[in-house]
């Protein structure tokens, strides 16, 4: 859902910025084409003029004077520089010019008058427009570099739609991550009230079941019932701890207060606890280490002892008491593998079945094995769960560089 969202925002700001890009580029190419003949006042070609100024032996006619229009003038110099012919031409255009006088209106301007040229047999026909009607530069480049024009203006454009796409997915991510915070925050709320409004009954419900367990004088069959209150009650409080703390694993609210550790005396106590922690009689609990040292590990000991308990008691949950149950560790590579093997677990597949679960667990097992995934991860390992006959799971953990 989370992907979901930021890719539908990243598409629509995508799809804007191309759109705008597109549009921005049209206008250009319109633009150059509206103007590509240097402006409407030149529009028409030096080549049909000069074919329409004829000479019939004796004098020049210009036969189309509608092809020039009114505020433009013309004039036909012969090869001597001499103005023989003219059409509207300013009085303070001259009628003779010098090679070199040529060689600069041809390119500039005459006059300041802005001018078109188109060499004919018999001279040189110039057609003028009003001062300050066209903007006339000379451009001169290598061709190599006329090639490159194009790949030059594509790598600006492309820059250009780059750090506009960049912008607008930061924006876009900034955006989403408020959001989720605003998210997080108000599940966050909720399950703590829940979980507060749950513990205050609950602790009255264990404290009277483990009262009337102890009663002297209760009936066998009362007092098995209520061990089983006193049981399930805590099922209860631990369910909801988990909750808790998935939650906070969830939205990064839970920091890790990493501490070197050595594998096999934190296991060691680890198992002494729970062995100790009242685990019902019957099951055949042993240790497994490697001859060699265990390589150190940087870990929070609470969520990694706490991940270690969910296996362990899903394994006693699950399982008759004449279950063998199984802790080790050994080291592969450059990660710690932490193990638990026994028995078989609720909802998993065939006894042969040796397919791995999901990578959370498995949503059958409840929050338990997720939260052994969350704190694999937390601690840039992860949890792989094999559904095989003996039950497995592997927390395979970096070790310490």
């Amino acid at each position: 859902m989370k992907l979901r969202s930021l890719l539908k925002g990243a598409m629509l700001v995508t799809v804007s910025a191309l759109l705008i890009a597109i549009v921005t580029l049209l206008g250009l190419v319109a633009f150059v084409y509206y103007n590509s003949n240097g402006g409407r006042d030149w529009s028409t070609p030096m080549e049909n003029l000069s074919d329409t100024l004829i000479w019939d032996g004796t004098a020049y006619s210009f036969a189309e004077n509608e092809l020039l229009e009114e505020d433009r003038w013309a004039m036909l110099m012969n090869h001597e520089g001499q103005v023989v012919w003219s059409l509207r031409k300013p009085d303070d255009v001259p009628e003779q010019y010098t090679v070199s006088d040529v060689a600069s209106f041809t390119r500039w301007y005459l006059n300041d008058y802005p001018v078109q040229c188109w060499v004919r047999e018999d001279g040189l026909l110039v057609v003028g427009s009003p001062k300050g009607s066209v903007w006339k530069h000379d451009i001169a480049m290598s061709t190599q570099a006329l090639l490159q024009t194009p790949i030059w203006f594509l790598g600006f454009f492309l820059l250009a739609l780059g750090s506009v796409l960049g912008l607008a997915w930061l924006a876009v991510g900034r955006w989403f991550r408020q959001d989720q915070q605003v998210r997080d925050a108000a599940r966050s709320n909720w399950i703590n009230g829940v979980s507060h409004d749950i513990r205050t009954p609950l602790s009255v419900v264990m404290g009277y079941a483990a009262q009337l367990e102890e009663a002297p004088g209760l009936m066998p069959e009362h007092r098995r019932q209520a061990f089983a209150i006193r049981a399930q009650s805590q099922v209860i409080r631990d369910l909801v701890n988990d909750l808790n703390l998935t939650m906070r694993l969830d939205c990064e609210m839970q920091a890790l207060r990493k501490e070197p550790l050595q594998p096999a005396a934190f296991l060691r106590q680890t198992a002494a606890d729970f062995l100790n922690g009242g685990m019902d009689s019957g099951f055949d609990f042993e240790l497994e280490f490697p001859e060699t040292p265990l390589p150190e590990v940087e870990a929070d000991p609470f969520l990694l002892r706490r991940a270690v308990n969910n296996l362990l008691t899903n394994c006693v949950r699950h399982n008759a008491p004449s279950c063998s149950i199984c802790l080790g560790a050994k080291s592969e590579g450059q990660e710690l593998i932490l193990w638990v093997e026994g028995g078989t677990v609720a909802g998993t597949a065939a006894p042969d079945s040796s397919q791995p679960l999901e990578p959370d667990g498995g949503a059958a097992h409840g929050t338990g094995l997720r939260l052994v995934a969350q704190i694999a991860a937390a601690h840039g390992g992860k949890a792989e769960f094999h559904s095989s006959t003996p039950y497995r799971c592997e927390l395979r953990l970096p070790v310490k560089g």
